[in-house]
């Protein structure tokens, strides 16, 4: 069972359990969990999965609407518990405290120096206003709460920004794929004298590693400000 997990659900004194790969649990997919068969060692629905117990048929038909065993795994998965070990616990609300850090840097900026606030301070932050991470909860639908915790302690918003770049037709090639990766390009358009000029709407948090990222692939040559 290492990497795994067991979903349970209680209905009317019975127990169906499914095995899923804890990876996969912890990703808190947004998708309804259409690929979960793909995620479980055994596409079985088990009333005790340890002891490898099969759920009775007659059960089953009374605790789903259906006899679709996906359909009835992502039921289990959503209206049931998931059983973690207190290891797991650990691993899964680290990775998920880990992924909210990075979301917040990326997304967010200290709107006093219009810089993004580096993930130590965030570390901290989090810590000092005593948030709890769920292991379980995804991540986007923690955010929100963790941003509105935060602004009691620091200054903190999520904006966009929308600067003017400007490169050369050599160093194009080179670095349109991050400006495109990195944000949208709203506006596009090669000057008389083979430049290439767009206008790029990107989150705050990302400006400094954009121009990083410019500035040492054209070795200093891009032209760059921030659009009001």
């Amino acid at each position: 069972m290492d990497g795994m997990v067991i979903a349970r659900f209680e209905f009317r004194g019975h127990n169906f359990e499914i095995i899923l790969e804890a990876d996969y649990v912890n990703d808190g997919r947004s998708d309804e969990w259409k690929d979960i068969l793909e995620h479980m060692p055994a596409e079985q629905i088990f009333s005790d999965a340890r002891k490898g117990k099969r759920a009775p048929q007659e059960e089953m038909d009374d605790a789903f609407v259906t006899s679709n065993t996906k359909e009835i795994a992502i039921d289990i998965l959503k209206r049931g518990q998931v059983q973690l070990t207190t290891e797991q616990r650990r691993v899964m609300q680290e990775e998920k405290f880990r992924q909210i850090v990075a979301i917040i840097v990326r997304e967010s900026m200290n709107p006093q120096t219009k810089t993004p606030h580096p993930p130590q301070r965030i570390e901290s932050a989090i810590a000092e206003a005593g948030i709890h991470i769920d292991p379980m909860k995804p991540v986007n639908a923690q955010v929100k709460d963790v941003v509105q915790a935060l602004r009691a302690i620091l200054p903190i918003s999520f904006e966009k920004l929308r600067l003017a770049i400007k490169l050369s037709g050599t160093d194009y090639g080179k670095c349109y794929g991050d400006i495109k990766g990195m944000g949208t390009i709203s506006k596009e358009e090669w000057t008389s004298d083979g430049s290439w000029v767009g206008v790029v709407e990107i989150p705050a948090g990302l400006q400094q590693d954009l121009f990083d990222r410019l500035n040492e692939k054209t070795k200093g040559s891009v032209e760059s400000k921030i659009l009001k």
